[in-house]
């Protein structure tokens, strides 16, 4: 199967960012208002820093960001060895604002000394600073094994490098899967963004394609994957790809108290939800206020007009794209004002979570989860 184009890049562009904002009005003593972005800590979990830009530093600096940039194994990136040699740049550049996470190719998984060799190439980048690993969703929908066969993350060959990473404490995140709308029907989909997208590219579109695995099936591999692995730290990339719905994040917590989820390119799904019933998306923010990373999937690669994944999509202005949208997740997460979002074609109100909740979803929850320090900034 050819490789699945990412979503997250439409998902973003079509995403949350405003088109025209209303004028900002004061929080309470418990809330933030918008115009308190300017000052507060914040983390966003899930960029992709893919070439040697100064911008996205000075940006995240002047937005009180710091941020975690993930090398992943996608072929419209760079390749792996100049993903981490931009990573190591930036990290030393920007006094300790900027962190990475690894990953490792699947090529030769299965034959011998593939995981002595993977260990290996995994403590050289620990010992170079990275702070956690990402497997991607081509396990389970592309990579296969020496014999030709499909590789799931719950194959018991991947357990030794996942020792490995329980004994080092490196937390795991993984992207299974895609939005449950690549499975479903044009008009049964949720979101515009998925079903423009799809409907353009019916190569991706798994609904056409019903001898591919199906959603469930890899959400099985991945939940297989994390009972098999209790004591790993595990970060569901995207909702974990149960972004369709706060309820069954909520028993996907339930069962598995050692894992939490980052919000990357899919706030277009929870505002659907939240439109439809405002209270129970606060309260599942409420209750789960200590299983949230704020992310983005923000993507800053080298300009490339025939590049099909650009996340923000390709603008010359990267830094105002990237303060765009994090300004827009801030109103929807902090505060109560409405929004104009694209991609599910109606207004969406903020959620408006306490101070306390924000706190941890923008800085505290990825400060535990991947061992930050928490120096005063």
């Amino acid at each position: 199967m050819t490789l699945l184009v990412s979503m997250t890049a439409l998902a973003m562009a079509l995403g949350s960012a405003p088109a025209a904002l209303p004028a900002a009005q004061p929080a309470s003593a418990a809330t933030y208002s918008e115009a308190d972005f300017d000052t507060v800590r914040k983390f966003d979990a899930h960029v992709h820093a893919n070439w040697d830009d100064p911008r996205f530093l000075d940006v995240a600096r002047r937005d009180k960001f710091e941020m975690l940039s993930i090398n992943v194994d996608y072929p419209d990136f760079p390749p792996l060895p100049v993903q981490a040699t931009v990573a190591d740049k930036m990290q030393a550049e920007d006094r300790g604002e900027f962190h990475y996470a690894t990953t490792f190719p699947m090529d030769g998984f299965g034959t011998p000394g593939w995981t002595e060799r993977t260990i290996a190439a995994l403590d050289k980048a620990f010992a170079n600073g990275a702070i956690a690993v990402k497997v991607w969703k081509n396990i389970g929908m592309v990579a296969t094994d020496a014999e030709g066969k499909r590789v799931f993350l719950d194959d018991p060959r991947f357990d030794g490098v996942m020792r490995h990473l329980e004994q080092r404490n490196i937390p795991l995140i993984a992207h299974q899967g895609e939005p449950k709308n690549c499975w479903l029907p044009l008009d049964q989909m949720t979101t515009e963004n998925d079903r423009a997208y799809f409907a353009a590219h019916p190569e991706y579109y798994m609904y056409l394609h019903p001898e591919e695995p199906s959603y469930e099936a890899l959400m099985q591999h991945r939940d297989r994957f994390v009972a098999r692995h209790p004591k790993l730290a595990f970060d569901g990339a995207h909702l974990a790809s149960l972004e369709w719905s706060v309820d069954e994040l909520a028993a996907f917590f339930d069962r598995y108290p050692n894992a939490v989820a980052d919000l990357a390119a899919r706030f277009s799904n929870l505002q659907v939800q939240s439109n439809a019933n405002p209270e129970k998306v606060r309260a599942f923010f409420l209750k789960y206020q200590d299983r949230i990373l704020y992310g983005t999937d923000l993507t800053d690669s080298p300009p490339d007009p025939a590049a099909r994944a650009q996340n923000p999509p390709i603008t010359d202005d990267f830094a105002k794209e990237a303060d765009r949208v994090w300004r827009a997740d801030w109103r929807y997460l902090a505060t109560p004002l409405s929004q104009r979002v694209d991609a599910i074609d109606a207004d969406a109100k903020g959620l408006n979570l306490p101070r306390a909740v924000v706190d941890k979803i923008y800085w505290g929850n990825a400060a535990r989860f991947f061992k930050l320090k928490q120096t005063a900034r």
